[in-house]
């Protein structure tokens, strides 16, 4: 598998996204989450990403399990600060996007303590020593918590060396810009904001990401699944998707077969074809799916479907497409 540099980490350009494992939309048993970590690092995969609120500690314990069998220098692992794990006073209702979780529930804490009190939970719930990267989750709402808090901690931690690299992780490209011009950042993790449906972040994210040696870890590739399978009710960004982005899906997808390839071939290639991206961070509920993945990222897809998809102006014409197309 291709290698790229992430300021001083080797990685893998195709990581596991581990929000499924943790119930995202559908639970999974402790089996399939074991078999879909074993996939992947039978594929080559080498690089994880975890988060307290997969599953509200779900993910962690669960990719943990399996990494801390593995010799630690082997792969590289980012996990995210902003958001504390604790069990409500009362009855916990089942929530709305992770199902089959435990009681705990996320408390947002973007404060330097509360990062650092994240740091240790997330460690005991993997079981390691130390994570490679540290990304503050979601500040959408806290930037200032964000820039005074959350990232004065994670710079001390990098000057430290207890952790390589540091940077934030949302669904949206703007405030990843003003965190690029205030804060001195190793990388983004930008989720469904470079699909084939959406390439806001060639406006501005992707240039400054560029300019300054930012990677970019690129998730929600397929936007929560209407990229691969543009069905009526398929979700779009974690909601439902609306009739006029379905339609569009499904136009891409009635293309892709034309020329006798794959949406999802199609989605994941056109997202690794831009210089920006270091590493696409794929999720994965079971080990098929894991497989189905890496299939998608070596299906052909043949110049012709990239030369139509440009001159029919379905993509920005920024954006960079396999083969120079």
């Amino acid at each position: 598998m291709k290698r790229s540099r992430l300021g001083s980490l080797d990685v893998t350009s195709i990581g596991l996204g581990s929000a499924p494992l943790g119930g995202l939309f559908t639970s999974v048993s402790d089996a399939d989450a074991q078999a879909t970590v074993e996939r992947a690092w039978s594929l080559g995969i080498r690089f994880f990403d975890t988060a307290p609120l997969y599953g509200f500690g779900l993910a962690e314990r669960r990719l943990g399990a399996f990494l801390r069998q593995q010799p630690r220098d082997s792969y590289v692992i980012s996990t995210k600060v902003g958001r504390l794990l604790r069990a409500p006073d009362g009855a916990t209702a089942e929530d709305e996007h992770y199902k089959g979780t435990p009681r705990e529930r996320p408390v947002f804490d973007f404060s330097h303590d509360g990062v650092m009190r994240s740091v240790e939970e997330s460690l005991e719930r993997l079981g390691l020593d130390r994570v490679d990267v540290l990304l503050v989750h979601d500040p959408d709402h806290h930037h200032d918590d964000a820039v005074d808090g959350a990232f004065r901690a994670l710079q001390r931690l990098r000057t430290e060396g207890t952790v390589k690299a540091i940077g934030a992780g949302m669904n949206q490209s703007e405030m990843l810009v003003r965190f690029a011009e205030a804060v001195p950042v190793d990388c983004f993790l930008l989720a469904g904001r470079y699909t084939l449906l959406d390439q806001g972040a060639l406006d501005a994210l992707f240039p400054v990401c560029q300019a300054k040696n930012i990677g970019i870890l690129l998730g929600g590739i397929y936007n929560s699944g209407i990229l691969a399978n543009p069905h009526s009710g398929a979700k779009f960004n974690y909601q439902d998707a609306d009739a006029a982005l379905i339609a569009r899906a499904q136009e891409l997808d009635e293309l892709c077969h034309r020329h006798g390839t794959e949406l999802k071939a199609a989605a994941l290639q056109f997202c690794m074809a831009h210089p920006a991206v270091t590493v696409a961070v794929m999720g994965a509920r079971n080990a098929a799916e894991v497989s189905d993945n890496m299939a998608m990222s070596e299906r052909a897809v043949p110049p012709a479907f990239w030369q139509e998809l440009r001159a029919r102006n379905l993509v920005d014409p920024r954006a960079p497409l396999p083969g120079g197309a």
